[in-house]
């Protein structure tokens, strides 16, 4: 088996200023068991989200960018991309409608202001969510969008107006406001209060970029983040997180090195080591919101690729397959290999819809997760055994060599995969 897996990588040559390197030096086992090693060490404490260990990766993942000659993303000035994560807290709500005064059960407020008190003289913008419309998939984006919004919605939607509270409890810093009120009128005067208590927590990804000859972006992502420290067993204590994410970060910082020093994209390629996956995603969700997504022509997010897949070696699953032509694009570009990217084998699961690629796929963009983890019977899967140890690195070197090589025509900019039809989706 370990010869149909160096076929894979001896087909290609990077060349570099001063000598030619073969795919397997660039993405080595070595290479991949150091930053596993670090990554998934006692000394960063499982990597939870809001303590000063994931401060610890996310310092590392920097300098592995650093080191790797990548640019800094947008504006910034550094490989982190901080935001805070506001939660706020009910206290009180009213809305008048051309004189009348509806029930505060009618009225649900996303804001990260304390006090907001609006009229129709502020111009808010009027939206609508009609009988029949996709009532989660719509509100959703209603909420995750950048415009102050007034959401008018049919009391059809009676039974699943209180479900928008979800979408308040954790947001991000930000000047705009969106409200959703229950009823069929559409006012033309209206006065709206809201009151909350408001906390911040502050929050980093890992941003690099390869600039290409366009402003076409390819994203290689993966989550940092993991659960922490826990109850202990047998002496045991630390959730390492090997596995989940050490693994995808790994393949990410890897993969940005390969890239830069092969120079061949044409579009530009952004490297994120997504935070806060394991607490609701909000890495991501962030992320999404400082790029226009209809300049992002596809998405890699690797999520445990540590494990062998059901098939064995020299295979991965892709996540939503059937929703772009994307993994057929990657069939073509490993042709002549022996590694084979298969559709999702647990749909039941809607493993599409739980990792960090969901964010960019609910905008239309084809994002997608690449895995091996046997979801059915993953025997370490958020579990304090989640170790570097329980690892087939030499399996995970080569699904990152097969990643570089599939992507090759997305990053050349000569293929482009279909995007994702967003009102399909059911999430």
């Amino acid at each position: 088996m370990k010869n149909s897996i160096l076929s894979i990588s001896l087909l290609f040559i990077v060349v570099t200023a001063n000598c030619q390197k073969s795919i397997d030096e660039l993405i080595s086992v070595k290479e991949a068991t150091r930053i596993e090693n670090m990554l998934a060490s006692d000394e960063m404490r499982g990597r939870k989200t809001f303590s000063p260990d994931i401060d610890k990766a996310a310092a590392f993942i920097a300098d592995e960018f650093k080191a790797a000659g990548l640019k800094t993303f947008g504006n910034n000035k550094t490989y982190l991309q901080e935001f805070a994560l506001v939660r706020t807290k009910f206290i009180s709500a009213s809305a008048t409608l051309d004189g009348m005064a509806l029930d505060q059960k009618q009225v649900m407020v996303i804001t990260s202001s304390p006090n907001l008190s609006i009229t129709e003289a502020c111009g808010y913008e009027k939206a609508y969510l009609k009988a029949g419309m996709n009532f989660q998939v719509e509100s959703r984006k209603l909420a995750r969008g950048n415009k102050n919004l007034l959401v008018l919605v049919d009391t059809s939607f009676a039974s699943s107006f209180s479900g928008l509270a979800r979408l308040k409890s954790n947001m991000f810093r930000s000047s705009t406001n969106v409200i959703f009120l229950l009823t069929n009128s559409d006012p033309k005067t209206y006065a709206i209060e809201a009151v909350h208590e408001v906390t911040e927590q502050k929050l980093a990804n890992v941003v690099g970029v390869i600039p290409g000859r366009t402003d076409e972006m390819v994203v290689f992502s993966g989550h940092y983040d993991h659960l922490g420290i826990g109850k202990a067993v047998n002496g045991d204590s630390i959730y390492n997180g090997a596995n989940d994410d050490a693994a995808g970060t790994t393949a990410v910082i890897m993969l940005a090195n390969y890239f830069q020093q092969q120079k061949k994209n044409e579009r530009t390629l952004v490297f994120v080591a997504f935070t806060a996956e394991e607490v609701g995603g909000y890495g991501s969700q962030y992320f999404s919101k400082q790029l226009d997504p209809e300049k992002v022509k596809a998405m890699f997010n690797i999520e445990m690729i540590g494990t062998e897949s059901k098939w064995g070696k020299n295979s991965a699953y892709i996540t939503g397959y059937e929703k772009t032509n994307m993994g057929e694009i990657l069939a073509k570009d490993l042709k002549g290999s022996d590694f084979t990217f298969y559709p999702d084998p647990y749909p039941t699961q809607q493993l599409f819809y739980r990792s960090d690629n969901a964010t960019l796929a609910r905008l239309g963009v084809p994002a997608h997760t690449i895995s091996t983890s046997k979801m059915d019977v993953e025997p370490n899967y958020h579990k304090l055994t989640d170790e570097v140890s329980t690892l087939d690195l030499d399996n995970m070197a080569a699904i990152i060599r097969a990643i570089a090589i599939s992507s090759k025509s997305i990053i050349e900019g000569k293929e482009t995969p279909s995007r994702v039809k967003t009102e399909d989706l059911t999430r």
